[in-house]
């Protein structure tokens, strides 16, 4: 399986087309995943967050390959339920794609005060619930807005780890074949944990995206590049 992932919009929609232009032109893929933040406070003029996290989703349902989705930390809980309605969203959720089960919660943690900052306990719970619908299958993907604490995918420009302990907790112990993140835009990249691999996309409107391949044995490569 070749999965796309792009994340942390932000509501920044200017250059959708072009960059969804550029995708559709020169890359294959079986699965888009997006791992939050589709929309800001600040939306752009004449816009709700609502609106624009629409025009995000009907955007990558041009692109017409499975999506799964889960909100970001600045995503309102009408943008939570759009996922639901469109059946896209893992958050608490699980989505079997052939031989690979995904799974997921999303918000983060700041000190912001954003919009979707689960407790510990929402986030382990929400997990664990997801995991519980796809744990049979043969490859797993977990997907968190949130990093996973202290790696290269978690770090900010100060040099300090701001992931979540229970997303890595819940790796170490589950083992998925593939985490996908996102939240920390100069985190962008990827990382090891025990066998799986984590990615984290950074953000999708200055042209990065990651691009994962899982071959039929659950072996995981990938990379962040820049499309533009």
């Amino acid at each position: 399986m070749k999965i796309l992932t792009i994340a942390d919009v932000h509501g920044d929609i200017e250059n959708l087309p072009t960059l969804f232009d550029k995708i559709k032109e020169n890359y294959e893929f079986d699965v888009i995943v997006f791992p939050g933040d589709w929309t800001d406070i600040n939306s752009p003029k004449g816009f709700t967050q609502l609106d624009v996290a629409i025009l995000l989703v009907e955007e990558l349902k041009r692109l017409k390959k499975p999506i799964i989705a889960v909100p970001g930390n600045m995503d309102t809980r009408e943008i939570v339920e759009l996922l639901k309605e469109e059946k896209i969203s893992v958050h608490g959720e699980g989505k079997i794609v052939g031989d690979v089960g995904f799974y997921g919660y999303g918000g983060a943690k700041t000190p912001f005060k954003t919009n979707l900052e689960p407790t510990d306990e929402e986030l382990r719970r929400g997990l664990q619930e997801s995991w519980n619908v796809i744990k049979d299958s043969k490859i797993k993907v977990q997907v968190n807005h949130v990093p996973p604490y202290q790696t290269k995918v978690d770090l900010i420009a100060s040099g300090l780890h701001v992931g979540s302990k229970i997303v890595r907790e819940f790796i170490e112990d589950k083992k998925p074949n593939l985490v996908v993140c996102a939240h920390i835009h100069e985190g962008r990249g990827t990382e090891i944990i025990g066998n799986s691999f984590i990615i984290n996309p950074g953000r999708f409107p200055e042209g990065y995206c990651g691009f994962v391949e899982i071959d039929n044995d659950g072996k995981v490569s990938g990379r962040v590049e820049n499309i533009l």
